[in-house]
């Protein structure tokens, strides 16, 4: 019985996520436009500094240490710099080690600046101006409504799961 057990623990082995290996146009865009910024003098290659920078812009906590670990990989040439082509490689690879789940608890603590863990109608009309949109409460207020199952007037993190979920985003 307990071959049996172990035997059968060698055959399931644990599920590996499918990890996407292209980036979308907006990805793709997005990662020209951070190089194009930094890449001031127009060389086609950026330094360490600037590529903590741009990490840290398109939305990735990354410490010296994983940058330096980066530079030594990708700075073939060892110029300290890293030429255009290997940073859309770094790039590709960073944005598809991204968990989809992890980056839904970072949207939702944009919204939570306090940690309640609700999104109120307040909080969802400060982001709303923060980007520019101009949705009257009563737009806000359906937002709210559409996915509020637990009927308290508030978003709570599974309920913004769920609306992740609906979305091609997740």
């Amino acid at each position: 019985m307990a071959s049996f057990k172990k035997q059968q623990q060698k055959t399931q082995a644990p599920q590996k996520k499918k990890v996407k290996s292209e980036l979308n146009d907006d990805q793709k865009q997005e990662i020209k436009e951070a190089f194009d910024l930094f890449d001031t003098d127009r060389s086609g290659a950026i330094d360490c500094h600037e590529i903590k920078v741009i990490l840290r812009a398109l939305g990735f906590e990354v410490k010296k240490q994983e940058v330096q670990a980066l530079m030594k990989e990708y700075d073939r040439d060892e110029t300290g710099r890293i030429e255009y082509s290997d940073y859309i490689e770094l790039m590709t690879r960073k944005y598809c080690e991204r968990d989809p789940q992890d980056e839904i608890f970072r949207a939702f603590k944009l919204f939570d600046d306090d940690n309640s863990g609700k999104i109120t109608l307040r909080k969802l009309k400060k982001v709303s101006k923060e980007l520019g949109e101009t949705l009257s409460d009563q737009e806000l207020q359906a937002m709210i409504d559409e996915f509020d199952k637990d009927g308290d007037g508030q978003i709570n993190i599974d309920e913004f799961l769920s609306i992740m979920k609906q979305t091609t985003i997740y």
